[in-house]
C-alpha cells in the first residue's frame, strides 16, 4: 500500500490541468560533435515566433526559473511601517498567459489577468498567509529581491491554493515577465534562436493538431530562422514536444523545472511491492503444506461423511480470502499510520483520503481476494486430495513434492532477500563515496552568506572587512557561483589558430581575488588572480585543465600566456590565460567535469559571498558575523548555509532511495524470516521422537542443532548463489547514474550473504536449541 500510494502520486503529475491533453513542452535536442544532449530550455522569441508560423498553436507561454538565486528576498512594509523580511524558495518569472494554459486553484484574483501588468506577482497561500496573516493579500506591494530578476516593487495580484496533485512546476510564487530584470536582459541583448536558452516553453495546441506532424515541421523552421547563427557556433537543434503530462518521468532532459522522476526507479518498487507480497504468499503455502498432516483427519472424517473434494477446495479457500481480508484491514490502518514517515523518507507529500484514493483501496480490495486465492490454491488442492483410508489409518506423511516445493519457494524467498540486501550495501556505499570523494576544494568550514538585494550587494567591501577582523574567519571570497549550485553561464572558447568550429564549451564564473584561494583550489600552472596585478581585471582568464585540454593545449603549462577567443554577436574577444588550475567538482558527481572557466567581477556585485572559518566555536563565529552583518543591513536577515551541506543536497533523491531500499528489505527479511520461523517449528514437531531417541543415544545439543538447521540452510545458500548474479546486473545499471561511482567488489556479496545467511541461522536455531535442550522423556512420552 505504501509504494502503490507513491507510484500513484508519481504517475499523478500534472494531471490537473483542464487543457492536459492539447499541452506540451516544447524540448531542444543540441546537436555538437556528434553527441545529442536533451534539454527543456528554448530561447526568449521562440514561443512568438512558432505561433507566428504554425497555425496549429494556439497560444504559448514561457517560464523563466530565478536561476541565479537558491533563495528570493521579499520585504512587506505594514501600515505601521514596520518591515517584514523573508527568504522564499521556488520563484519564477512568467508570462501573462501562464495562468491562461496551466490550471491553477486561485484562492484571491483572477488567473487570467494575474500577470497581465507589469511588476505583478501572484503568491501561494503559504507565503500569503506567512506575510500578510489572515488580512486579504490582493493589491498589496511587496519588494522582492534577487539576483535574476533583479530589485522591484510588485504588486499582489493573485493568490492560489496549494495543489494536492504534484506538478513538474513546483512555483510557490510567480513573477510578471514584463517589469523586472529578466525583461531589461531580454531588451538589452540581441535575442536569436541560438543562444539565451534560458526559458521553458509551452505550447497550447487545437484541439485536431497532430503532435507528431507538427514535430516534423521543426526542422525547416530551424534551418530558415536559426540555421545561419547555429552554423557560425558549431552546433544545431531539434525541437520536440513532450506531452505536460509525461514531463515528469518522460521527458529525460536535464535541467528542467524540477528534477524529473525515474520510470527505472518505479519498477524497482513495483517489484519490491509485488516481491514482497509473493513471499508473503510463499509463506502462506509453505505452512499450509507443512501443517498438512494436522488436518489430515479432520479431511479423512469429512470424505467418509460425504463431504465432495469441491466443498473442500471452497472450505479451504474460503479460510484463505478471509485471512486475506483481515491482513488487508490491519495493512490499512498500519498505512494510515505509517505514511508521513514514508513521505518523510521519500520525499513526497503523499495524503490519504478516501475521495483521493478510494479508487486505490477498491484495488487493493480486489488485490487481497485476489491474493487470497492465489494463496491457497496450492494448499486448498493438496489437502482436498487425500485419500480418506491412509489418512485414518494413520499412514499420512508429507509427499515429497510437498517437502521439494517448500524448499524451492524458501530458495525463491530468500533470493529476493539477498538481492535487497546487496542492493542496500551497494547503495550505501555509493552514498559514502559521495560523502567523502575528494572533490578538489576545501568544502568543510565554508560558510555561503548570499547577497540577493542591492544593499547587499553593494555592502560588499565593507562586509569583507568586516569578516577579515575576526580572528575564526581564515580568508573570504565572493562570486557569481559557488560549487553545488547550478551556473547557468557558458560560452564556447578556442584557441589561437582555431575557429569558431573548433571551439569548446566553456562554463563561466565571475569572482574576485580571493575566491579560489578560500575555496583552497590547487594550481597545475600559472597563478590565480591578484591585487597585485592590477591588469587582471582586463580580459584575464583562468582554465580547468579540463578546459585548456579540450581546447587543444598539450598541457597546462603549454596554455599559460596564450589567446583564448571567443565569437559573440559578430565580435572576436581575446582573454590572455593566466592560470590553469587542477580540475574540480564545480558540479555534483552525477556528471563528469566540464570545461570550466574564471574571471574578474569588474563590477564588484556579487551573488554569493564565501567565509572559511576555523572549526573551534562555530556558533560563536557564526554569531560574530550575523553581528556585523546586522550592523551593516539591520532589514535583511542573513541567510547563511555552508557549502558542505549545500552540496549534499544533490544527492537527496539517492538518500531517498537508500533509505526506501533498506526499508523494505528489512521487512522482506522479517516476512521470510516470520516463515522460516515457521516451517523451522513445524519440522521440530514432525522430528520430535528422532530428537528424544538421538538425546537418549548420547546425541548432544549441537549434534541437535547441527542437524536440525542442515535443512534449511542448504535452500538459503542457493539462494544467495542466484541472487548475486542478478544483484550485480541491477546495481550496475544503477551506478551508470553517476559519472564517479564505486566498483563492486566480492567482499559487498560476500557480507551480504554472510548477512543473509546469519539471519537464517538465528531465526532457524532458536526452534533448532528450544528442540535440543528438551528433556528426551517429555519427548519420547510425547508420541
Amino acid at each position: 500500500m505504501l509504494i502503490a500510494f507513491y507510484l500513484q502520486h508519481e504517475l499523478s503529475y500534472d494531471t490537473q490541468h483542464k487543457n492536459g491533453k492539447q499541452l506540451y513542452q516544447l524540448g531542444t535536442i543540441f546537436i555538437r560533435e556528434g553527441k545529442n544532449e536533451r534539454s527543456p530550455n528554448t530561447p526568449a522569441p521562440m514561443a512568438a515566433m512558432l505561433q507566428q508560423s504554425f497555425p496549429e498553436i494556439i497560444k504559448t507561454t514561457r517560464l523563466v526559473r530565478l536561476f541565479a538565486d537558491d533563495k528570493t528576498l521579499m520585504q512587506y512594509t505594514t501600515p505601521g511601517n514596520e518591515v517584514k523580511s523573508f527568504y522564499e524558495t521556488t520563484g519564477f518569472v512568467a508570462d501573462s498567459t501562464f495562468f491562461q494554459l496551466l490550471t491553477y486553484d486561485f484562492k484571491e484574483g483572477n488567473p487570467v489577468t494575474a500577470l497581465t501588468e507589469p511588476n505583478s506577482v501572484v503568491l501561494n497561500e503559504e507565503i500569503a498567509n506567512k506575510m500578510f496573516g489572515k488580512e486579504p493579500a490582493l493589491n498589496k506591494i511587496i519588494h522582492i529581491s534577487g539576483n535574476s530578476n533583479g530589485d522591484y516593487n510588485f504588486k499582489v495580484t493573485g493568490v492560489f491554493k496549494i495543489s494536492p496533485v504534484p506538478s513538474h512546476i513546483n512555483a510557490r510564487f510567480i513573477m510578471s515577465m514584463k517589469g523586472g530584470g529578466i525583461e531589461q536582459y531580454m531588451l538589452q541583448r540581441k535575442l536569436d534562436l541560438a543562444t539565451n536558452n534560458m526559458f521553458f516553453t509551452y505550447l497550447l495546441l487545437r484541439p485536431d493538431a497532430d503532435p507528431a506532424k507538427l514535430e516534423k515541421k521543426f526542422p525547416a523552421f530551424i534551418d530558415k530562422y536559426a540555421g545561419a547563427d547555429l552554423k557560425a557556433m558549431g552546433f544545431y537543434r531539434k525541437q520536440f514536444l513532450i506531452p505536460i503530462k509525461d514531463v515528469h518521468l518522460y521527458a529525460n532532459t536535464t535541467s528542467n523545472v524540477t528534477p524529473g522522476g525515474s520510470v527505472t526507479y518505479l519498477y524497482i518498487l513495483l517489484s519490491i511491492a509485488l516481491f514482497t507480497l509473493l513471499i508473503a504468499c510463499i509463506n502462506f503455502m509453505n505452512l499450509s503444506t507443512a501443517r498438512s498432516s494436522k488436518r489430515s483427519t479432520e479431511v479423512g472424517v469429512r470424505k467418509v461423511l460425504g463431504a465432495e473434494r469441491s466443498s473442500l477446495i471452497r472450505q479451504f479457500l474460503s479460510e484463505s480470502v478471509l485471512m486475506s481480508l483481515l491482513a488487508m484491514v490491519l495493512a490499512l490502518v498500519l498505512t494510515t499510520m505509517l505514511l508521513p514517515v514514508f513521505s518523510q523518507a521519500s520525499g513526497k507529500e503523499l495524503h490519504f483520503t478516501f475521495q483521493q484514493q478510494g479508487w486505490l483501496i477498491a484495488v487493493f480490495f480486489a488485490l487481497s481476494i485476489i491474493t487470497g486465492l492465489l494463496a491457497g490454491s496450492y494448499p486448498a488442492f493438496y489437502l482436498s486430495s487425500f485419500k480418506p483410508v491412509k489418512v485414518l489409518k494413520g499412514r499420512m506423511a508429507n509427499s515429497l513434492a510437498s517437502i521439494s516445493l517448500r524448499k524451492v519457494l524458501v530458495v525463491f524467498q530468500f533470493v529476493i532477500s539477498a538481492i535487497l540486501i546487496i542492493a542496500s550495501v551497494v547503495i550505501s556505499n555509493q552514498m559514502n563515496y559521495l560523502r567523502s570523494k575528494d572533490l578538489g576544494f576545501e568544502k568543510d568550514q565554508q560558510i555561503v552568506i548570499p547577497l540577493l538585494s542591492p544593499k547587499a550587494k553593494n555592502m560588499y567591501a565593507s562586509l569583507k572587512n568586516e569578516l577579515s577582523r575576526i580572528p575564526q574567519i581564515k580568508s573570504t571570497g565572493a562570486s557569481l557561483y559557488y560549487p553545488g549550485i547550478n551556473d547557468p553561464s557558458d560560452i564556447p572558447f578556442y584557441k589561437e589558430g582555431a575557429s569558431m568550429k573548433d571551439s569548446k564549451d566553456v562554463v563561466r564564473n565571475f569572482i574576485d581575488y580571493n575566491f579560489l584561494q578560500t575555496l583552497n583550489v590547487r594550481l597545475a600552472a600559472g597563478r590565480l588572480f591578484s591585487a597585485d596585478f592590477p591588469s587582471d581585471s582586463n580580459a584575464r582568464i583562468i582554465f580547468n585543465e579540463t578546459a585548456v585540454k579540450q581546447m587543444g593545449y598539450k598541457s597546462a603549462a603549454d596554455a599559460i600566456g596564450k589567446k583564448a577567443l571567443v565569437d559573440w554577436q559578430g565580435k572576436t574577444y581575446s582573454f590572455e590565460i593566466i592560470g590553469v588550475v587542477k580540475d574540480f567538482h564545480f558540479k555534483d558527481l552525477h556528471s563528469p567535469i566540464e570545461p570550466f572557466s574564471f574571471e574578474l567581477n569588474n563590477d564588484k556585485h556579487f551573488n554569493y559571498m564565501l567565509a572559511h572559518a576555523s572549526a573551534a566555536n562555530m556558533s560563536a563565529t557564526l554569531s560574530v558575523i550575523k553581528a556585523a552583518w546586522n550592523k551593516l543591513n539591520p532589514n535583511e536577515p542573513l541567510a547563511y548555509s555552508f557549502l558542505d551541506q549545500d552540496f549534499q543536497k544533490n544527492y537527496e533523491a539517492d538518500q531517498r532511495l537508500s533509505s526506501i531500499v533498506s526499508y523494505f528489505t528489512i521487512i522482506a527479511i522479517l516476512i521470510s524470516c516470520l516463515g522460516l520461523f515457521g516451517l523451522a517449528a513445524f519440522s521440530v514437531e514432525q522430528r520430535t521422537k528422532e530428537i528424544g531417541i538421538r538425546k537418549v543415544l548420547g546425541a548432544g545439543i549441537l549434534n541437535i542443532t547441527t542437524l536440525l538447521s542442515a535443512d534449511f540452510i542448504k535452500p538459503v545458500l542457493l539462494g544467495i548463489v542466484i541472487a548475486s548474479p542478478v544483484a550485480w546486473y541491477i546495481m550496475h545499471s544503477w551506478l551508470q547514474n553517476f559519472a564517479y561511482q564505486i566498483n563492486m567488489t566480492w567482499w559487498m556479496f560476500a557480507l551480504a550473504g554472510a548477512l543473509a545467511l546469519l539471519i537464517a541461522i538465528c531465526t532457524i536455531s532458536f526452534q533448532a536449541l528450544r528442540a535440543a535442550i528438551t528433556n528426551p522423556v517429555k519427548a519420547l512420552r510425547s508420541e
